[in-house]
C-alpha cells in the first residue's frame, strides 16, 4: 500500500465530507417527501381538495429538489468511489470521515426511498378509486330540468286577432 500525501488525504476528506453532507440533505428531502405524501393521503381520505392541491404542489417542489440533488450526488458518488484506495479504506482514522457512517446514510436513504415509493403507490391507488367514484356520480347525475321547457326560451303569447268595434 502506497503512502498518500497530506494534500491527497485532505482532498479525500473534503470529498467524503461533501458526499456525506449531500447524502444527509437527500435523506432529509426524502423524509420531507414522505411526510408530504402521508399528509396527502389524509387529504385524499377526507376529500379535502384544497389541501390535496397544496400537498401536490409541495410534492412537485420536493421532487424537483430531489432531482437537482441527485444530479450532484451521482458524480460525487463516483468521485468518492474512485477515491477509495485499494485496501478498501478511505481516509483512514480522520475524525468524522468513517465510511460506515456513509454506508448507514446510504441505507437510510434507500429505505426512505422505498417507503416513499410505497406511499406514493398507496396514494395513487386511493386517488384512482376516488376518481372512479366521482365518475360514477357524474354518470348517475340526473338533471331535474332536462325535459322542462325553459321559460326564457318560449315565445310570449300575443294576440293574433284584433276585434275592432265602431
Amino acid at each position: 500500500m502506497a503512502e498518500i500525501t497530506q494534500e491527497e488525504l485532505n482532498e479525500r476528506v473534503a470529498i467524503l465530507k461533501r458526499f456525506r453532507t449531500l447524502l444527509e440533505q437527500q435523506r432529509g428531502k426524502f423524509r420531507e417527501y414522505l411526510d408530504v405524501l402521508e399528509k396527502q393521503h389524509d387529504s385524499i381520505t377526507t376529500e379535502n381538495t384544497e389541501a390535496l392541491l397544496a400537498h401536490t404542489e409541495l410534492e412537485q417542489q420536493v421532487v424537483k429538489n430531489l432531482a437537482n440533488l441527485q444530479k450532484v450526488i451521482v458524480p460525487m458518488s463516483k468521485l468518492y468511489n474512485s477515491s477509495v484506495n485499494e485496501a478498501g479504506t478511505f481516509a483512514g482514522s480522520v475524525p468524522g470521515t468513517d465510511e460506515a457512517s456513509i454506508e448507514k446514510i446510504q441505507e437510510e436513504v434507500s429505505e426512505l426511498q422505498n417507503k416513499v415509493l410505497k406511499q406514493n403507490q398507496i396514494n395513487r391507488d386511493l386517488l384512482r378509486v376516488h376518481l372512479e367514484g366521482i365518475k360514477t356520480q357524474i354518470t348517475n347525475f340526473k338533471n331535474p330540468y332536462k325535459n322542462n321547457r325553459n321559460v326564457y326560451v318560449t315565445q310570449a303569447q300575443t294576440a293574433r286577432l284584433v276585434e275592432v268595434e265602431i
